[in-house]
């Protein structure tokens, strides 16, 4: 049988050359295109891998508080509960009713009413099984000192030593090993004192100022033994500042930088932490959602509120998850409350 290449019409060299040019011609033709679509197939997986990058950090939409809405409440959390109370209605009547709510069955219980004067603008601690509230603006707008432990077991008020440093409004408080600590706030003036509650006696002491400028309306959370204090309002200016105190040497040490970049600076957000990373969102800044993490000292964004940006809410977290309730925006007061889980991808359609 002839050969392919002795079939063919031409003279055998002529055939032999035709056929392994034709043949290179239509290899590289072919490597061409492949390189092309190689390219685009690239650009087009990078586009789409850029739409699909997943923003961890979701909030979902809870049972709503029960009372009625209200602005610039205070509260603390005991055993995986939240309690919270006063504050301001919508009318600027200060309120003294006292409510808790249950993560783990997601439900509000209203408690015995705070035990001292109605009041907003005040803070609240934690410690052991008791907490602790005091400080504000009563119904004549006059700045308090005194201070009252709530015992759930008998959901009972009682009075305890008065406020160490001046009567104040919008200070910011936080809890450490067996001590409450309250600073900064306004009695007239911004302040930046601080003071250490000792419940086993009772009494006040007066620690280190905080680092930074005087302010009021900042935020704080606690990690690994560490608070962190920062942002607020000095003399009408935001604040960006943050500092650690060390309740065990009674030191303050300054933190990140912000001078450039303004992450966090704003008053009256909230604060919270879940494990080893705290988060800051709301208040005059933005509904972005900002994440500390102490072991670089920086900040990075994840993801943003999905209610009505506010100020003057409630923020605290509960068994790896954070929550905001209540609240303000200028023209009206919140009853919502939101979820926020930082290891899931925010999807807002959902809400």
């Amino acid at each position: 049988m002839k050969s392919l290449v002795e079939r063919l019409p031409i003279p055998a060299s002529t055939r032999v050359t035709s056929f392994f040019k034709n043949r290179r011609s239509a290899t590289l033709t072919l490597l061409g295109y492949a390189l092309v679509w190689s390219l685009w197939g690239a650009i087009l997986s990078s586009c789409s891998s850029e739409e699909s990058v997943a923003v961890l950090g979701d909030w979902k939409r809870r049972s709503d508080f029960e009372g009625v809405a209200r602005n610039a409440v205070a509260g603390f959390v005991l055993n995986n509960v939240a309690y919270m109370g006063t504050g301001t209605d919508s009318d600027n009547n200060r309120l003294k009713d006292f409510w808790s709510y249950d993560p783990a069955r997601n439900t509000w219980t209203q408690r015995a009413d705070f035990g001292g004067e109605a009041r907003n603008a005040a803070v609240g601690f934690g410690i052991g099984s008791k907490g602790y509230l005091g400080t504000g603006l009563n119904t004549n707008s006059d700045r308090l000192k005194d201070f009252w432990e709530y015992t759930p077991t008998t959901n009972s008020w009682k009075r305890v030593a008065d406020f160490g440093g001046t009567a104040r409004r919008n200070a910011v408080a936080f809890s450490v090993g067996n001590k409450g600590f309250v600073g900064t706030g306004f009695d007239g003036n911004y302040l930046k004192d601080f003071w250490a509650y000792d419940p086993a006696k009772d009494e006040w002491t007066k620690t280190a100022s905080y680092g930074g400028a005087k302010r009021l309306g900042a935020i704080s959370f606690v990690i690994d033994g560490l608070a962190y204090v920062g942002t607020g309002n000095n003399n009408g200016s935001a604040e960006k500042d943050w500092w650690a105190y060390d309740a065990a040497n009674d030191t303050w040490i300054e933190k990140g930088d912000f001078e450039s970049d303004e992450l966090v600076q704003r008053s009256y957000g909230i604060g919270f932490s879940i494990g080893n990373k705290g988060y800051v969102t709301l208040g005059d800044g933005s509904t972005t959602v900002w994440v500390y993490d102490p072991a670089t000292d920086d900040w990075y964004e994840q993801g943003t509120f999905e209610g009505t940006a506010r100020q003057y809410a409630f923020g605290f977290a509960i068994n790896g998850k954070g929550y905001v309730t209540t609240g303000s925006n200028g023209s009206g007061r919140f009853d919502d409350l939101w979820e926020y889980d930082p290891n899931v991808e925010q999807d807002t359609s959902t809400n």
